[in-house]
C-alpha cells in the first residue's frame, strides 16, 4: 500500500518536532498564512508576539535553554525585522531556525512589483546568507527534504542560526523521499589532536597556577558535565566570562568568579592574569568579555580550544575541535593538584532595608539573596548586565545576557522564550528603562500565555551606561509610568519604588505572585552606576589620562 507523501510543510514541521521543538514564535503575514495554518493544525504551539523582533529574541532565548528555537515571519516586512535578533544569534552561537513566507513562484513571473518586495525577489534570502550558517529557498519539491535536512544539520553542528524561505505556493506540494546527504559528526584530525593533547598536557603539568576560562561554547555544545569532570579530576580553578556566566553552578568550590578585565572583581582579575597557564575552553575573547580590552592575557601562556580550532601558545591546530579536545584532556595524564587558596565569589551580603532612596548597589545586594535554584536571571545590556555580573547564580544556564552582541531590548521577550522552554524556571528580568521602551510591550504576550516573569525596570531617565562615556540630551528618553502597564494590559501587577523598604515589600509580593507577571518600576538617580561600571570607567579614565600625559611629553 502506498503511503501518502508528506507535503513540504508536513516534513518541515515533522523535523522541528523530531528535534524536540514545542513552540514557534512569530507574527503572521499574508505570504506566511498558509504555513501558519499548518502550524496551528500541528502539535506545535504558536506564540504570536507583538513584533517580529520580540519573536526573534524569544526564539533565541528558547534555543539557549532548549537547544533549538524557531521564529516564523512573513516576507521582508517581517523577515527584515528579525535580522537583528538573527545577527545576535549568529554572533553568540544560538541555533535559531528562521522560517519566512515568500511570494509564490508563479507570482514572480515577469518580475511584478508585489507588496513587501524591496529590490528583487531574492533580496531577503541574500541578506540572510550573511547572517546564518546555512540557508535555503524551498523552490523545488524534489529537493525540499534534502535542503531541510541540510540546514538543520548545520544549525546543530555549528550552533548558529539557519534560514528557510518557503514560497506560499510550495507549502502543500508533496515532497518525495530523497537520498538525504549523510552528515557524519565532524571529528578532529587524530594526529593533530594527539599532538595538541600532548603539548597541552606538558604545559598544564609544568604550570604552578593554571586557570580554566570556561566559555559559552561549553554550554552551546552541552559540554558542562565534561567541564565539571575535568575540574574535579585536576582541581584546577575556573572562571567564566560574562557571556558564559552560569556555565555551571557558581557554588562550585573551584569557581573563581567572572573574569572580565578591569570590570570584574580585582582579586579575580589578579589571579587569572598571574596564571602561568590559561586554558580557554570555548571562550570568545570579545571586548565585553575582556572588560573593553582592559584584560591582560598572555598568548604565550595560553591554550585555547573552540568548536572551530585549537591553539597552544602561537601554534594553531586546524581540525582539532573543542569536544574532542576536552574529551582528550579527561583521558590525559593531568596531575591532580593540591587544594590551593584562590578567590571565591563573596556570599550575598544581608540586605537590611531602610527608608532611604534605593541605589543600584543596594538593589543588586537584595537581588543576590533573592535568586534561588528556580530563578533564571535575564539581563539586558547596560548596567543591568554589568551589575548582574556580581550576582551568585545557583544552577547552570540560569543567567542569560547578550554579552557580546549587546542588543538592547533582549530581556523582556527573552523571558517568554525561557519560561516556555522550561516552565520550572521563573524569569527575573533586569532591564533599563531605555531598553524596556524598545520591546517591553511583549509583557502583553507574557500575559496572554499566562507567564509570570518578575521584571525590574532600572528607571534612571535614559541611557545610564552611556552617560559616563559622553553625556548629552541624546541620552534622555520619554518618561513612562511603567508600574501602570498592568492596568493598560488588564493583567499583571505593578509597583512603583523609590526606597529600599518599598523595594523589599514589592519583591516579596512579586515572589508570592506566581500566576501573573510583576513589574517593579525602580526609580534611580540618573548618575548612579554599579560598582562594576565604576571599576571599568575608573580604569578607562586612567588610560585616557596616561595617553594625554604621553602626548604632552
Amino acid at each position: 500500500m502506498n503511503k501518502t507523501i508528506p507535503t513540504i510543510s508536513d516534513y518541515l514541521i515533522s523535523r522541528l518536532q523530531a528535534f524536540g521543538v514545542r513552540h514557534v514564535f512569530g507574527v503572521p503575514g499574508d505570504y506566511a498564512l498558509g504555513f501558519f495554518q499548518e502550524l496551528e493544525r500541528s502539535d506545535l504551539q504558536l506564540i504570536n508576539t507583538c513584533d517580529e523582533q520580540g519573536a526573534g529574541f524569544a526564539a533565541d532565548a528558547y534555543a539557549r535553554i532548549h537547544g533549538l528555537g524557531v521564529v516564523c515571519i512573513t516576507y521582508c516586512v517581517g523577515g527584515l525585522k528579525v535580522t537583528n535578533s538573527t545577527a545576535q544569534a549568529y554572533a553568540e552561537n544560538s541555533p535559531v531556525v528562521v522560517i519566512s513566507g515568500a511570494p509564490g513562484l508563479r507570482e514572480r513571473i515577469k518580475n511584478p512589483l508585489l507588496h513587501h518586495k524591496v529590490k528583487s525577489f531574492d533580496t531577503q534570502s541574500k541578506i540572510f546568507e550573511e547572517l546564518t550558517v546555512a540557508s535555503t529557498v524551498l523552490n523545488n519539491p524534489e529537493t525540499a527534504r534534502r535542503e531541510i535536512d541540510r540546514v538543520f544539520n548545520a544549525a546543530l553542528r555549528y550552533k548558529r542560526p539557519v534560514y528557510i524561505e518557503l514560497p506560499r505556493d510550495m507549502i502543500k506540494l508533496p515532497c518525495p523521499p530523497t537520498h538525504a546527504p549523510i552528515i557524519a559528526p565532524e571529528h578532529s584530525d587524530p594526529y593533530a589532536l594527539q599532538e595538541a593533547l600532548q603539548d597541552a598536557q606538558d604545559m598544564i603539568n609544568q604550570a604552578t597556577q593554571p586557570v580554566i576560562i570556561a566559555g559559552v561554547e561549553l554550554h552551546r555544545f552541552g559540554l558542562q558535565d565534561a567541564l565539571v569532570q575535568l575540574i574535579e579530576k585536576t582541581r584546577i580553578p575556573f572562571a567564566a566570562t560574562l557571556l558564559s556566566k552560569s556555565i555551571v553552578s557558581e557554588l562550585n568550590p573551584h569557581y573563581l568568579g567572572i573574569y572580565e578585565g578591569a570590570m570584574g572583581q580585582p582579586n579575580v582579575q589578579k589571579y587569572v592574569e598571574e596564571s602561568d597557564c590559561l586554558i580557554l575552553l570555548g571562550a570568545f575573547m570579545t571586548d565585553i568579555n575582556l572588560g573593553i580590552f582592559t584584560a591582560h592575557l598572555d598568548q604565550h601562556l595560553s591554550i585555547s580550544s573552540t568548536s572551530e580550532k585549537t591553539s597552544l601558545r602561537y601554534h594553531t591546530y586546524e581540525g582539532v575541535y573543542l569536544s574532542d579536545f576536552l574529551d582528550g584532556l579527561l583521558e590525559a595524564g593531568l596531575q591532580r593538584r593540591p587544594v590551593v587558596s584562590h578567590p571565591h565569589p563573596e556570599p550575598p551580603i544581608p540586605f537590611e532595608p531602610k527608608n532611604r532612596d534605593i541605589t543600584i548597589q543596594q538593589l543588586f545586594r537584595r537581588l543576590n539573596s533573592f535568586v534561588d535554584d528556580n530563578t533564571v536571571v535575564i539581563a539586558d545590556p547596560g548596567d543591568a548586565m554589568f551589575a548582574a555580573a556580581d550576582m551568585l547564580i545557583h544552577s547552570r544556564t540560569q543567567f542569560l545576557a547578550p554579552a557580546y552582541y549587546t542588543s538592547l531590548g533582549f530581556a523582556v521577550p527573552a523571558s517568554i522564550g525561557v519560561q516556555l522552554a522550561n516552565p520550572e524556571l521563573r524569569p527575573l528580568v533586569l532591564v533599563g528603562d531605555g531598553a524596556f521602551q524598545m520591546t517591553g510591550m511583549e509583557l502583553s504576550t507574557a500575559a496572554r500565555f499566562r507567564l509570570s516573569p518578575i521584571v525590574i525596570v532600572l528607571n534612571n531617565c535614559g541611557y545610564g551606561t552611556e552617560r559616563p562615556m559622553l553625556d548629552g540630551e541624546f541620552n534622555d528618553i520619554p518618561f513612562w509610568h511603567f508600574n501602570f502597564l498592568p492596568q493598560f494590559f488588564g493583567a499583571g501587577q505593578g509597583f512603583e519604588i523609590h526606597t529600599e523598604t518599598q523595594f523589599e515589600e514589592a519583591l516579596q509580593l512579586a515572589q508570592e505572585t506566581t500566576d501573573r507577571f510583576c513589574i517593579l518600576d525602580v526609580h534611580l538617580d540618573p548618575h548612579d552606576i554599579s560598582p562594576a561600571l565604576q571599576r571599568l570607567t575608573t580604569t578607562l579614565g586612567k588610560r585616557v589620562q596616561a595617553s594625554a600625559a604621553e602626548i604632552k611629553e
